[in-house]
Parts: C-alpha cells; structure tokens; sequence
C-alpha cells in the first residue's frame, strides 16, 4: 500500500509516516517515480477505533422546517472540516424543553454513537444540558457544541410559549384530578352512609 495510504489507516500525517520510514519504523520501498509503497501488515487490533458520529438538528416548531435542512448542512460541513465521518444525521421538531423527542432519546440511548455534534446547547435542551453532557462523559462519550452563542429569540419565544403551555396543562390537570378525587370519596361517603342506614 502507498505510503499516504497507510499515513491514514494510522491516524496520522504523512510527514510522521515519511519521518517513520527514513528511520527505518515501517518496512517498505520507494519506486522509481518517488512513491514509498509500505509491505508491512497493518496489525487490525491496533488501528484506533474512531468514534461514531452523529449530527442532531432541531426546530421548535413546523413552520422552521426548512431550518433543519441548513442545520444539517452547516453542521455536516464542521464534520468534515473538523475529520469526523458522520454516520447519522438526525432531524427532529419539538420543542427544547420538551424531554418526549424519541429521535434525541435514541441517540442518547445508543452507545455506539461516540459523538454528538449540535449547532447550540439548546438544540439538545433548554435545561440540564450539564446533566447530559456528563453523564454521556461517564461513558466514554460527549455531545459537542459547535457555536457556544445562544440562538435566536424566535426559538426562544416558542419553548416559552411551550413552557406555559405545559404548566397550564398540569395545573388544570391538577384541578381535574382534584375534582375526580373529591367526587369519588363524597360517592364512597353516601356509599356507607346508606349502608350505615339500612343496618338494622
């Protein structure tokens, strides 16, 4: 194999790769045109395995879909400036401080993805981010943050609109649940009154 070849199955430059071979490190030879052809085996167990990578873009909302395309986009081309090869490329619509996002949830849960890349902290989560990022560290694993700015109110607006709507929901679900509560014991109350009654 070239000697380039064998510089990238390694994980390292060509001028490390040319600087092994003129001390003698790899066996090989060069051909009359200049090229360093390498003849020993490259041993499989001690090639680095790289990490999956995966890329999470998110909107809060349908009328931002077509964001998610130029997420994608933006956030494909770090990879590749940055040398990572990008298995995956997730696209999901919800909100940021809603946890039920099954796409986001599956990435997180599936341990053969090494790394996650997200244009900002918030298109992972509004809240908690740390908890995230550490417990993914804790297994050998991490979730990178491409620009560390906060994103626009636009996004911002619509999680607290999201937020509202979900405090709403569980203080009237509360109340509901309340009332059903209540209503059930006055039932079992006249229930044993009567009962209570009847007995002679």
């Amino acid at each position: 194999m070239k000697l380039i070849d064998y510089a990238k199955q390694q994980g390292i430059s060509y001028r490390t790769a040319w600087r092994w071979y003129k001390a003698g490190k790899i066996a090989g030879h060069q051909m009359d045109t200049g090229t360093i052809l390498v003849t020993e085996p490259v041993p499989v167990k001690e090639r680095p395995a790289l990490p999956k990578v995966a890329v999470y873009t998110r909107v809060s909302s349908a009328e931002n879909k077509s964001n998610l395309d130029s997420q994608a986009e933006r956030l494909v081309a770090y990879c590749t400036a940055r040398g990572y090869q990008v298995s995956k490329v997730v696209k999901e619509i919800g909100s940021g401080v809603n946890d039920d996002r099954p796409k986001f949830l599956a990435l997180l849960a599936d341990p053969s993805i090494g790394r996650i890349v997200i244009e900002h902290k918030d298109r992972g989560t509004r809240f908690g981010f740390r908890y995230i990022e550490t417990l993914l560290k804790t297994s050998g694993r991490e979730i990178e943050v491409v620009n560390q700015a906060e994103s626009g109110t636009e996004d911002l607006l619509a999680d607290l609109t999201s937020i509202i709507y979900s405090f709403c929901a569980r203080l009237y679900g509360q109340r509901r649940a309340k009332r059903k509560t209540e209503k059930i014991v006055q039932e079992l109350e006249q229930g044993s009154d009567e009962e209570a009654q009847e007995a002679p």
